[in-house]
């Protein structure tokens, strides 16, 4: 009897065991159930992230900035968060986009460390293209490209972000964002490796970011993002990247929310992660640099914030996420030593190194890990904060405008873009040559020419040319009814297109500006107006449109209205105003006008093989030799196998595309030639960093 009971109780013992087992092993499976259903990071990673151990510890990193002016206290900051971000680590370089010869001075106190690129585009008052930064800052060849603020200080915590950052195998876009801070009494010494105390007092700079660490939970949000990418194989974002111009708002807050849609990178804000300043009042100790400047006024301004507005809702899809697409970035934080990866909104912490999540739940209910909780909680509490910080900061959403106006006269616009001789270039164009207008822009650009002006023939060439950063009139005398492929020479659109042209000169040359007119599809290999100015005063200088090498080139209506000089100065201006005259009660184009009045009818007024005298106004017209500046049909240049080469064999400093019929054969023509400098797919004029980013679309 003692026997079966015993018997009973083990197998009673061992049902029991077995079943706490069981039981254990149910939850169990239902814990990696849960696990298995929580929110995860990966939604946000095309791949998993693993760290890349074979990768470089210390990684070549690239700062971009555009500065303005180094005047005043913005000149000082700017000063101060370049010397910053040189301190940061020797395998930083910055290089500054600009065109002012101060910035290079500035430049030139750094070395080889500090370089300035003006090879990017402008508008015509100064302001950066952003599309163009990004461009060259991704063709750059460090490990890492960073676009900051000119005016953003940086500390240690950011080249160590970049380096936990260079680890992932992924490619990745990092934003964050900086912190204002009122007063910033700091500055580094001579050096640039020391941060001191207004009175000259070292302070460590470890002690000094904790000082403003302190505070950042008080501090509001500084202007601008910081973006910075890995230089990979993948674009940052599916599409293209529109012409915003940099400084005026929406460009990174465009750029971030096409790629987090567009799923490419792992996009992540890394704000509670980086210590970043905008100090608003320096020290005593820059009050030496101030100097006062006098600067365009916001409302001359305003024009580009309405630009870039418009662009932001017409492109991509940045309008319709509204202002909490940032909402969804997985931020990067530096708990404790440790960087994690955390999505507040939903409670998920990624650890990249032990490859591992964690629900913030299930943390604070481990007795053993309490303490660690405690700093895991602080930090998502911060990175909560912060995120709320850079919301606040993002709530104004694009508006567009039907269209878009410069606040300047012709006037105005005459007195910015004239060179010192009180001259500009004009191009005359209507929307069917736009690309055309554009590649003619780019290479004078290229010549660093930019006392040009565009006068617009249409609603549509007056936008794109606004967008394009051109300085822009509109002729409301124009024809409307401007055809889009059939404008080309005999045609009527032709005829009063090209009347336009002589009426607008006039009304330069009376404003007191010399006129450089240049039809769009004239290629510029050099410029011309140092050998144009040798002519001097009471001398209207011209292309000639003969082709026959053995016959005078100022035959009868040989003159090409399409190319030539004009000074201000009485007896030009009086023959203008003959040839706008004869050209109105005209049925011709004003090509003919030009010749009768300035040559008489029949070459009457004809001097030599290559002059006129008008002798009315005693104004003298000098026909420019054919082989520096060839028409179109002058011996078969356009026919070579290599134009580039035959030209500059030549000698040319232009080469006219005419002589040829029809808007799209003059394209064909230019393009597959080689003489074409802008790329329509993403609006920007070739450079020679360029690469193979090149779009076609011809």
């Amino acid at each position: 009897m003692k026997r079966v009971s015993t018997f009973a109780f083990r197998k009673a013992s061992l049902v029991g065991l077995w079943s706490v087992w069981l039981c254990g092993l149910l939850l169990v499976l239902l814990s990696l159930y849960s696990i298995r259903q929580l929110p995860s990071l990966e939604g946000n990673i095309k791949r998993p992230i693993v760290m890349n151990r074979a990768a470089s510890a210390t990684p070549s990193v690239t700062i971009f900035s555009a500065p303005w002016d180094f005047e005043g206290e913005t000149g000082s900051r700017q000063s101060l968060a370049i010397k910053s971000w040189l301190a940061l680590s020797p395998d930083i370089d910055v290089v500054l986009f600009a065109r002012d010869p101060a910035i290079v001075s500035f430049a030139g106190r750094f070395g080889k460390r500090v370089s300035v690129e003006s090879d990017i585009d402008f508008t015509f008052l100064g302001t950066p293209f952003f599309h163009s930064m990004v461009a060259r800052s991704r063709a750059c060849e460090a490990n890492i490209s960073v676009l900051i603020h000119p005016e953003t200080i940086l500390f240690s915590d950011f080249i160590s972000t970049l380096k936990y950052a260079h680890y992932l195998h992924h490619d990745w876009l990092l934003i964050a964002k900086s912190r204002n801070i009122f007063h910033f009494p700091f500055h580094l010494d001579d050096s640039g490796q020391h941060w001191l105390h207004e009175d000259g007092r070292k302070i460590k700079s470890k002690k000094l970011q904790g000082i403003l660490n302190e505070k950042r939970q008080r501090i509001s949000c500084g202007p601008g993002l910081l973006l910075a990418w890995n230089n990979g194989e993948l674009p940052l974002h599916a599409g293209v990247l529109p012409p915003f111009l940099y400084g005026r708002g929406f460009h990174d807050l465009w750029v971030v929310n096409e790629a987090s849609s567009s799923g490419f990178r792992f996009v992540f804000d890394a704000s509670d992660a980086v210590s970043s300043y905008y100090a608003h009042k320096l020290g005593d100790w820059a009050n030496h640099l101030s100097t006062a400047k006098e600067v365009m006024g916001f409302k001359e301004r305003n024009w580009e914030f309405a630009v870039n507005s418009n662009l932001a809702k017409l492109y991509g899809s940045f309008y319709f996420q509204g202002p909490n697409f940032t909402m969804n970035l997985v931020k990067l934080a530096e708990c404790s030593g440790q960087y994690l990866f955390m999505n507040t909104d939903e409670g998920v912490v990624y650890d990249v190194e032990e490859q591992r999540k964690e629900r913030f739940g299930l943390w604070k209910r481990s007795i053993l890990q309490a303490r660690r909780d405690k700093k895991l909680t602080a930090c998502i509490e911060n990175s909560k904060l912060m995120n709320k910080q850079l919301q606040s900061s993002i709530k104004e959403v694009p508006k567009t405008k039907r269209s878009l106006h410069l606040p300047f006269s012709v006037e105005s616009l005459l007195q910015i873009v004239a060179d010192r001789n009180r001259s500009v270039i004009l191009a005359v164009a209507g929307n069917n040559y736009r690309d055309m207008l554009m590649s003619w822009v780019c290479r004078l650009r290229h010549l660093s020419l930019s006392n040009v002006i565009v006068c617009a023939l249409d609603a549509d060439i007056f936008q794109f040319s606004l967008l394009q950063g051109l300085p822009v009139f509109m002729d409301q005398l124009a024809p409307n009814t401007i055809s889009f492929n059939d404008c080309h020479f005999g045609t009527e659109c032709f005829q009063k297109v090209t009347k336009v042209k002589s009426r607008i000169v006039l009304k330069i040359l009376k404003l007191g500006y010399n006129v450089l007119l240049s039809d769009v599809d004239v290629y510029w290999f050099q410029n011309p107006l140092p050998y144009l100015y040798s002519f001097g005063p009471s001398v209207l200088v011209a292309q000639s449109d003969e082709y026959n090498e053995t016959v005078p080139i100022n035959l009868p209506r040989k003159l090409n209205s399409g190319f030539y000089f004009a000074r201000s100065d009485r007896p030009t201006i009086s023959a203008m105003e003959k040839v706008v005259k004869h050209a109105s009660n005209s049925d011709l184009s004003e090509q003919p006008s030009f010749y009768d009045v300035l040559c008489g009818e029949g070459g009457t007024y004809r001097i030599g093989d290559d002059k006129c005298l008008e002798p009315k106004t005693n104004l003298t017209v000098h026909f420019l030799d054919r082989t520096r500046f060839p028409n179109g049909a002058y011996r078969g240049l356009w026919e070579k196998k290599n134009v580039r080469k035959a030209c500059m064999k030549q000698g040319c400093v232009i080469l006219h595309n005419n002589w040829v019929s029809g808007r799209k054969k003059k394209l064909e023509r230019q393009v597959s030639s080689g003489l074409w400098e802008y790329d329509p797919g993403s609006r920007l004029c070739r450079k020679g960093w360029f690469g193979n980013h090149s779009v076609s679309y011809f």
